[in-house]
């Protein structure tokens, strides 16, 4: 799972000027997991405080945690 780990923090670092990300784009770069398998990896980023959730209210996105832009209000 480490080395998974890492290609997620590489995939987010070869992405400048973006800073949230869809569940699926993930899943393109891990393309030989299983959707599953995927979502174990970013709750454990999530989990150690390297990734965080965002919400626009009717979708969640990931994003590096303290990266972009937060709207007023939010933490």
């Amino acid at each position: 799972m480490e080395e998974d780990k890492q290609k997620v923090m590489d995939f987010l670092a070869s992405k400048k000027g973006k800073t949230k990300f869809y569940f699926n784009d993930f899943t393109k770069a891990l393309p030989e997991k299983k959707q599953r398998e995927v979502k174990k990896v970013l709750t454990a980023l999530v989990n150690e405080g390297k990734l965080e959730f965002w919400s626009s209210g009717s979708t969640t996105l990931y994003g590096v945690a303290g990266a972009g832009k937060v709207p007023e209000g939010e933490d």
